[in-house]
């Protein structure tokens, strides 16, 4: 639960931007997306070494 103290007189677009901005920093959408299918490790491992090759290919591109 996120408590967003509000003070007297404030805003109410002020303490809405706080809120989204405190919601945003706890992952809470990030992590319900990464929940709702499950990829299998293998499949995880695999795509994590197709992203280094392409980023060591990209680095080496450069020198």
């Amino acid at each position: 639960m996120l408590i967003i103290p509000v003070k007297e007189g404030e805003n109410i677009e002020r303490a809405l931007k706080k809120y989204k901005k405190k919601y945003d920093k706890t992952n809470v959408m990030k992590e319900l997306r990464r929940r709702k299918e499950f990829t299998k490790p293998s499949v995880v491992s695999r795509q994590e070494k197709i992203k280094a090759s392409y980023a060591q290919k990209m680095k080496s591109a450069e020198m």
